[in-house]
């Protein structure tokens, strides 16, 4: 806090419009996060109203820095607060192990109202013996997310400037592929889940406009419907999700002219597969003509 005056400096030398989005949003999120010092996230209400405070107000602020900026329409307060929740709550699910191992004190998150159908303390979805309950709590967790989804491709498709297209659109990709790694992944109560550095980069560097944004949505939500289990007690529900989602990202008639870095450019054979091909093809010559050896 030492340095704050440097950071009141900068401020100042903003121009007004810019001044006042700032302190209006700084303000609101001030007094948010502080109401959650005392207060724990026990419903879903809470956990929406948490992460409006720290990351949906600075999707309203953000749109109206851009608004102030001039090149872009005011968007609905509704869109902005979707866009920043969907990825405080893909973070929140992301950092489940890091957070409540947090010394001195454990950081909470997730909603009561959704772990506890699952287990009687939070810490316990660490337990190795509670693995399934686990994963569904999980599973839980990324169809409250799946929520915003909607709203977000809305948000972006509206968007009209470049660099803020790519500044929106690159987090909410690696949002919903951060996601596709997490769900039905027990790895995520373990230790470190995240997308690969290959991946990411691809992500940064072929995200251009709405084709890449439906497309890269389309892929990863095509990618965690695969990993739907029918046991699993949000199936119905997740699904119901995912394929809005995908139709979404069809009405769009864009997808036949996407990259698709996520299925296109693998491979249909994995190493261990060439080389069984290998010596199944080699055991084939050598019936075919036994003396082949010596020839």
């Amino acid at each position: 806090m030492d340095q704050f005056h440097h950071v009141s400096a900068a401020f100042l030398e903003l121009e007004k419009g810019y001044q006042e989005a700032i302190e209006d949003i700084t303000l609101r999120m001030g007094a948010g996060m502080a109401k959650f010092i005392c207060k724990e996230v026990e419903t879903v209400d809470d956990y929406d109203e948490y992460c409006h405070y720290v990351a949906g107000l600075v999707g309203l602020g953000l749109s109206k820095l851009f608004h102030a900026y001039g090149s872009e329409d005011l968007a609905p307060e509704s869109l902005s607060n979707s866009m920043g929740l969907f990825l405080q709550k893909t973070n929140i699910i992301r950092d489940y192990l890091e957070d409540i191992n947090e010394i001195p004190k454990s950081r909470m998150f997730w909603p009561r109202q959704i772990w506890s159908k699952y287990v009687k303390k939070l810490e316990d979805l660490k337990d190795e013996e509670n693995s399934v309950k686990a994963v569904q709590c999980l599973n839980d967790m990324v169809t409250n997310a799946l929520l915003h989804v909607d709203d977000c491709l809305k948000y972006m498709s509206a968007l009209r400037d470049p660099a803020i297209f790519r500044f929106c659109a690159i987090p909410q990709i690696m949002a919903i592929g951060t996601l596709a790694l997490c769900y039905n992944n027990i790895k995520v109560f373990r230790g470190v889940v995240k997308m690969r550095r290959g991946l990411t980069a691809k992500v940064i560097d072929r995200t251009k406009s709405m084709t890449d944004v439906y497309g890269a949505f389309y892929d990863f939500s095509y990618i965690l419907k695969a990993k739907v289990d029918k046991n699993d007690p949000n199936a119905q529900k997740t699904v119901s999700r995912l394929d809005s989602i995908l139709k979404t990202c069809r009405d769009s008639g864009v997808l036949n002219k996407r990259k698709s870095y996520i299925i296109e450019n693998q491979s249909n054979y994995t190493p261990f597969v060439v080389v069984l091909l290998f010596i199944i093809f080699a055991i084939f010559l050598v019936n075919l003509n036994p003396n082949w050896p010596n020839n």
